[in-house]
């Protein structure tokens, strides 16, 4: 990877040089990170401000793996995509992260992690999302300020009972992702690319991502089977055609060539699930109150209120599901307190 391949997949003639470059890739919140990063690497000119931006990107990298490492080793969870994705990146060039993507093996866990990052950062906010009905799946996204929170992304943790969340109607939650590093990488971009619109590009951070995936040992058989398991055999193979004009596939072309037996049966079963009861749509907490650190809470508690109402209460904030006014809410959670 190099900057002929970023001035290619940003539709930027080289000879317009790196600052048109760099200006083409500010359309995204993190590419020009990685932009800059590549620059870097190869010695290009750049002032104060530019290597300001690269070292606060790159402070916020290492505090990512450094959280990461934190929590496996306290809580249990791991880290998912961008992480192990950024591992493949040559050295020196910065793989851009929205968010840290971790994935607990259960909610006490999720909630343990979640009370160390309230506890050791200034989080500002914390939503909370229920997938599924009984049992239910948890995702929690906290957020606080970057060094800049005017010129940088805001830090962000996204945080998960359910490793591939799926898409509420053909392709479920799959709540565990066990396969090799590189394995996984893929079922994480093919994941994705579950979420994107039918026939819609990949954006190039996606394209970057599987060119460094191309020279890895993938197993093809074996790996159209383990995404087949997955249920992401379409995407997979959508990805990597979509991917195959811009870039060389290398040991990923025999692993789309492997996929090809393996949509027709995934359709189906697609098509199949349509027809049957409908999933239960996820359901989006709306924050009521952040509240003291519970630290004898291991779960999440439901807590019906009056009318169609669910108070969904956490061991660090409070919220509301499904339709209520705030003050129907608040008093029963008013009420609630008064028994305790």
């Amino acid at each position: 990877m190099n900057t002929a391949l970023l001035y290619d997949l940003l539709d930027v003639d080289p000879a317009d040089g790196p600052a048109e470059l760099l200006h083409r890739a500010r359309g995204s919140r993190h590419l020009p990170h990685l932009v800059l990063s590549a620059l870097a690497r190869e010695d290009v000119r750049m002032g104060e401000p530019a290597r300001a931006e690269l070292r606060r990107a790159r402070a916020r990298a290492d505090h990512y793996a450094r959280l990461a490492h934190d929590l496996a080793r306290s809580t249990g969870v791991r880290a998912i995509h961008g992480i192990p994705l950024a591992g493949y990146y040559p050295s020196g060039l910065l793989r851009p992260q929205a968010s840290l993507d971790l994935v607990a093996p259960g909610e006490a866990a999720l909630w343990q992690a979640v009370v160390r990052l309230v506890t050791d950062h200034p989080v500002e906010t914390i939503d909370v999302t229920l997938l599924g009905d009984r049992p239910h799946h948890t995702a929690v996204t906290v957020r606080w300020p970057a060094e800049d929170p005017l010129l940088d992304p805001w830090y962000r943790v996204d945080l998960t009972t359910a490793a591939l969340p799926g898409d509420h109607a053909g392709v479920p939650v799959r709540p565990y992702l066990v396969a090799d590093d590189h394995v996984e990488c893929l079922i994480a971009l093919a994941e994705a690319h579950l979420h994107t619109p039918a026939g819609a590009e990949p954006d190039p951070l996606t394209l970057l991502d599987l060119s460094c995936l191309t020279r890895q040992p993938f197993e093809p058989a074996e790996t159209a089977a383990v995404l087949a398991a997955y249920r992401l055999a379409p995407e997979a193979a959508a990805l990597l055609d979509l991917a195959a004009p811009r870039l060389p596939l290398g040991t990923l072309a025999a692993v789309r060539t492997a996929l090809t037996p393996e949509l027709a049966p995934e359709h189906r079963r697609r098509t199949d699930a349509a027809t049957t009861a409908p999933r239960p749509t996820p359901r989006h907490g709306t924050l009521l109150r952040r509240t003291v650190i519970r630290h004898t809470w291991d779960e999440a508690r439901l807590l019906p209120a009056p009318g169609s109402t669910t108070l969904l209460l956490t061991p660090v904030a409070d919220y509301l599901l499904g339709p209520a006014d705030r003050t129907t809410a608040l008093a029963a959670l008013h009420a609630w307190d008064a028994v305790q």
